[in-house]
């Protein structure tokens, strides 16, 4: 596979603290990739990094050749890119439909059938008259994935997809992003459910303290030390009666 996304040694720092610290990652044209890691790790500075929400001090960030360090967040769209957020950012007085045209930025009959098409796809058309406030949690996810697909972006990053919302809604959000990617999208996904991660993504990536400590397989991930250190601390994970192998 050709990597489709990639940053190159990425630094950041807010003050005395390095959230990024030559971070590199590189995502497979046509991949699941997860991204994982402790609280704090850098995994939500690397997605603002990458759609221009936080500028890099260093290093630099590539779509396929392009580089795109640095850019405005509406010019990193504009190339391919989209993303959701850990908490998510919707117009809570618009309606559903509504909040799905803001995102097309285009009005018009075929606009509206485009934003139909994709709250169908996620399963909340029945909703689309609704305000988007009074949408449960689980809904407003849904909401903001079929916001991000009305621009049918070749990359897609999704920030906690599976978190706090109950099994049901997991087993939808896992059942959307594979028939997405058997289409060809390709994503990347922060998560802490290591269940969701380790069985939807084809390769995952470990962050802590800023730092790549490891990437591969699942199968190999969730047995290197490296990420039993990152996760455990290394005095507990020492203790771990099955190390594994490292990646």
């Amino acid at each position: 596979m050709t990597a489709l996304l990639r940053t190159e040694g990425v630094r950041k720092a807010y003050g005395g603290v390095h959230a990024l610290d030559s971070c590199t990652v590189e995502i497979d044209e046509g991949s699941v990739a997860g991204l994982i890691g402790p609280n704090g790790s850098g995994k939500t500075t690397l997605f603002n990094v990458i759609t221009g929400y936080a500028k890099a001090d260093a290093g630099q960030v590539y779509l396929a050749d392009k580089r795109i360090t640095n850019i405005a967040p509406e010019k990193v769209f504009a190339h391919g890119i989209g993303r959701t957020f850990q908490l998510t950012r919707i117009f809570a007085s618009l309606t559903v439909l509504e909040n799905m045209l803001v995102a097309s930025k285009h009005g018009g009959a075929a606009a509206r059938s485009r934003a139909m098409e994709q709250l169908e796809f996620v399963g909340i058309a029945g909703h689309h008259a609704a305000l988007a406030g009074t949408l449960s949690y689980g809904q407003r996810k849904l909401l903001e994935l079929a916001y991000v697909l009305v621009s049918d972006p070749a990359v897609i990053l999704l920030d906690e997809p599976a978190g706090g919302v109950n099994l049901s809604l997991v087993n939808h959000i896992t059942d959307r992003i594979r028939e997405l990617n058997a289409a060809g999208k390709t994503f990347l996904i922060v998560e802490h459910n290591m269940e969701f991660v380790m069985g939807l993504c084809d390769r995952v990536t470990v962050l802590d303290s800023g730092a790549v400590v490891a990437a591969g397989p699942p199968a190999i991930i969730r047995t290197d030390r490296r990420v039993l250190n990152a996760y455990l601390g290394d005095d507990l994970a020492d203790d771990d009666p099955h190390p594994g192998e490292q990646a």
